[in-house]
């Protein structure tokens, strides 16, 4: 919810209209004297000041003494920083990537209006409205700004086809791209049922709700949520969510702050899977609202989290919006799960950069790789509902540890990834058979295929003509990983996130264990009755 912006915020953007009228204030009133500084820069300072632009300077710089989650967002980035969660934003409906300074369309999205005038995967935007767009100009930022805008302006693209000997021409009235939430959704050995969930928006329960619906349509006998890589988003969608899984009475989470009293959400008994078997993935990037649901599945003993240390976001904001249609993002309160843990991890307030490094930081001290390495503080532990321990103050740590895999990392591995080839390989593969691949439907007989076409060999060869040497030795270390990698994103270009989703959790360890456990019959933890 949005609320009025805070007194000092307030007085920052007033200060800086003021006159030269100059009031003499008390040391002690803070928020007034932060205020009267700006008036007398406006007022006094020897030269001409840009008072809009050092606000815009001064707000964040205030805000990052607090914490590192209140932050300041201008007008200019509110609509791209939301619409992610608002579940669609306007634009012509296509993915892309840019390469040798041209867009290529990598996919249409179904439905869209890229879709109803006859974009296709391989087309190449080479004018924008007539004018032309290649060349260094060409970034992500800048595509971005002239494909999206309000819903039902046109825009006109010249596209360059394969088979094609002049432009083409597509006229594409903007309309409304839905933003998914559930990246795949499918059966794993026709028993369990696996959703991947990469935010938690506006739309998530819903899209849960429907691929819980479809997973009970065929007959599914456990679920696996995997909240890796999902860094969070909306509390009520996670609450929502945890409501599904917990028996009436179960408390989901509760916040509290200094100005905000305490708030607790309970379950309402009205969950469709109270005695579904589960399973949650999660790993380093699981961060806030990721970490509430996990928090609530483990603290109530209700299902076994696989994977690696979840993120350690605690602090819950609420946003503020500025009257020029700016906003901040002010930490209101924290939250902490059913036993009473905060999970939130250390900080120093105004020392954002050390905070920020803190994943890098925990790679290097090796905790991705053995569980021995996490260091938790044993003097900040509580109980969960059955009386195991866990532990707060550094991000919610799993049941079952699956140490990340580096087999295979190479210093000829390092060199291709750096130069981006794993990306920019399968694109150009994808768009050189596109006519063969697309006769592919089925993810199982795509990779069947691209298992006869020596990928990886191609490939090696792709690499030397961009300066890398061929190391035979090191290639047949890394080739397993290597050859994953690449057929995971040729499928992806040609049948899209779900199967790609799918072709990566044949050999994925997580997803391997989870299936172990559920088919034990384990998912609950020890001691709790089913």
């Amino acid at each position: 919810m949005k609320q009025k912006l805070s007194a000092l915020a307030l007085l920052l953007v007033a200060a800086a209209t003021l006159g030269s009228c100059i009031r003499i204030v008390s040391p002690s009133d803070s928020t007034s004297k932060l205020a009267e500084l700006m008036h007398l820069i406006g007022g006094q300072y020897v030269d001409t000041v840009d008072m809009d632009e050092l606000v815009e300077k001064t707000i964040p710089k205030v805000l990052a003494e607090l914490d590192p989650h209140s932050v300041y967002i201008p007008a200019r980035d509110v609509e791209e920083v939301e619409q992610d969660l608002r579940g669609s934003f306007s634009g012509i409906g296509i993915q892309f990537m840019i390469q040798a300074d041209t867009i290529y369309v990598s996919d249409v999205i179904s439905g869209g209006p890229a879709e109803k005038v006859g974009l296709m995967p391989g087309d190449r935007i080479v004018t924008i409205d007539d004018s032309l767009f290649v060349g260094k100009k060409v970034n992500n930022d800048e595509a971005m700004k002239r494909l999206k805008g309000p819903k039902g302006t046109e825009v006109t693209l010249g596209i360059k086809r394969q088979g094609e000997k002049e432009l083409l021409s597509f006229t594409i009235v903007r309309g409304n791209i839905p933003v998914k939430s559930v990246d795949a959704n499918y059966m794993i050995d026709d028993r369990w049922c696996y959703v991947k969930i990469n935010k938690f928006g506006e739309t998530t329960y819903p899209e849960m709700l429907l691929a819980l619906a479809q997973g009970m349509q065929r007959d599914m006998e456990g679920c696996i949520i995997d909240l890796r890589g999902n860094t969070g988003g909306y509390m009520v969608a996670a609450i929502q969510m945890v409501n599904e899984f917990l028996p009436k009475g179960d408390m989901i989470v509760y916040t509290e702050g200094l100005n905000a009293s305490r708030q607790e959400q309970y379950a309402n008994g009205r969950g469709s899977c109270q005695q579904l078997p589960l399973v949650v993935l999660t790993d380093e990037t699981s961060a806030s609202a990721s970490e509430i649901f996990a928090g609530a599945m483990q603290d109530n003993d209700r299902a076994t989290i696989i994977g690696r240390r979840t993120f350690g976001k605690g602090l819950v904001q609420q946003s503020f919006d500025f009257a020029d249609g700016s906003s901040v993002r002010l930490t209101i309160s924290r939250y902490h799960t059913p036993s009473g843990r905060c999970i939130q991890k250390p900080y120093t307030k105004g020392e954002s950069e050390e905070y920020e490094l803190d994943l890098l930081t925990r790679y290097e001290h090796g905790e991705f790789f053995t569980q021995d390495s996490i260091k938790q503080d044993e003097s900040i532990a509580y109980q969960t509902k059955n009386g195991r321990t866990v532990y707060g103050g550094g991000g919610i740590m799993p049941d079952i540890f699956v140490p990340h895999d580096t087999t295979g990392y190479t210093s000829y591995y390092a060199a291709v990834a750096k130069m981006g080839l794993f990306t920019r390989f399968p694109f150009e593969y994808t768009d050189k058979n596109r006519q063969e691949l697309s006769s592919y439907t089925d993810m199982d007989a795509l990779l069947q295929h691209l298992k006869r076409q020596d990928i990886m060999e191609q490939f090696v060869q792709h690499a030397a003509s961009k300066g890398i040497k061929r190391r035979n030795n090191l290639i047949r270390q890394s080739r397993p990983v290597m050859e994953e990698i690449l057929y995971g994103n040729i499928i992806y270009n040609v049948l899209g996130m779900e199967a790609y989703t799918k072709y990566l959790n044949l050999t994925d360890p997580a997803v391997l264990k989870a299936v172990e456990i559920l088919e034990r019959g384990e998912s609950r933890p020890k001691g709790i009755e089913n």
